[in-house]
């Protein structure tokens, strides 16, 4: 069954081109559009989508409270919010209010299937340039971890390209590998450490010199 998908962006060319993107995948589906944040909870109140793409820009001061209404009324729908702005305050409220991914405009093209895939597996997705601003851990309260010895080689190689921000599709040419297998490697590993999203791995990767072990 297909990924049903609401989009709230007040640019009717945008939304063209995300409905076009995203219908273009088998898995996903476009199955409702809003101009504001009103709309976008009126829409999903009646259609019950699995994934929100929202637009913090919109006009009005109501986008954050929408996420959080939506997020409130039902804990399941998994929100990606939009920007044009790589702004690391903004990033963490949207988190706090219960985003589960923060997917920057000008890399919506590259990006945003991979981040609905995630977020709709439960991970969390956030722009590769803006990971470092979540990442900063005080040493006395450093997660514990699995030991890298738990690691292969090859996970290692994947680990390392997804913290690159490297999606499936250019990991799997980077190593030569099925896209299947990418995601094989990625369930794994974060099976393997108990982690749940990309930031987690930049934390993990840094705590542990992971690039020195290469």
């Amino acid at each position: 069954m297909a990924i049903r998908i609401v989009i709230a962006d007040d640019h009717r060319i945008m939304r063209a081109g995300l409905r076009s993107l995203l219908n273009a995948d088998s898995g996903l589906e476009v199955v409702g559009e809003a101009t504001n944040s009103e709309e976008a909870m009126k829409l999903v109140h009646e259609l019950k989508p699995d994934v929100v793409l929202l637009d913090i820009g919109m006009p009005g001061n109501e986008n954050l409270n929408a996420l959080k209404e939506i997020k409130s009324d039902s804990s399941e729908i998994r929100i990606l919010m939009l920007t044009m702005h790589e702004d690391s305050e903004l990033l963490q409220e949207c988190l706090r209010l219960g985003a589960n991914g923060y997917i920057i405009k000008r890399a919506a093209e590259s990006e945003l299937i991979d981040a609905i895939y995630a977020v709709q597996r439960g991970m969390v997705y956030v722009h590769p340039s803006m990971i470092q601003s979540l990442v900063a851990v005080p040493k006395k309260t450093k997660t514990k971890y699995s030991e890298p010895e738990t690691l292969t080689h090859r996970e290692i190689e994947v680990i390392l390209l997804i913290v690159e921000g490297n999606t499936n599709r250019q990991i799997s040419e980077t190593l030569n590998i099925s896209i299947r297998t990418v995601e094989t490697h990625r369930s794994n590993i974060m099976d393997k450490l108990n982690l749940h999203s990309r930031v987690d791995l930049v934390r993990y990767v840094n705590e542990h010199n992971l690039n020195n072990l290469h």
